[in-house]
């Protein structure tokens, strides 16, 4: 089962594009990230840049609107997110628990659909998505 841990930074939201983490912070950071390497449950891992950085499309009626951040109504934000790939929801949560985190973070965690989640229909509507992203991977 794959999951994705989510890093949601209170106060993110209204950062500036040049915010960085601490040393200190991302040395501890990097001593957890290991573990879940050695552990063999490390997928993917991303820290993401503030909010005032991006840009979000909505869409109406199939036409695209772009609005640059920051983004006043955002309560919550992602910092970044890892991916990990364990036997269980429980296990997954174990190693959330885990991270190294500030009073002012929290991580959320959503296990990843599996193309066998699906029904019948929708799995050969999505034909070909597992070679997307084999595809994918073997070019990070």
């Amino acid at each position: 089962m794959r999951f994705m841990m989510i890093v949601i930074p209170k106060g993110y939201e209204t950062a500036a594009p040049d915010t960085v983490p601490s040393a200190e912070a991302v040395a501890k950071m990097m001593e957890y990230n290991k573990s879940l390497q050695k552990a063999g449950v490390l997928l993917a891992l991303d820290g993401l840049l503030p909010p005032s950085t991006g840009a979000r499309i909505s869409y109406t009626d199939g036409k695209p609107s772009v609005t640059d951040g920051p983004f006043p109504e955002a309560k919550e934000v992602i910092g970044g997110y890892w991916i990990i790939q364990v036997h269980s929801r429980e296990e997954a949560i174990e190693w959330a628990k885990r991270a190294p985190m500030s009073n002012n973070e929290m991580i959320e965690v959503r296990q990843i659909h599996e193309m066998s989640d699906f029904p019948p229909d929708v799995q050969k509507a999505a034909e070909g998505f597992e070679d997307l992203q084999n595809a994918t991977r073997s070019r990070q």
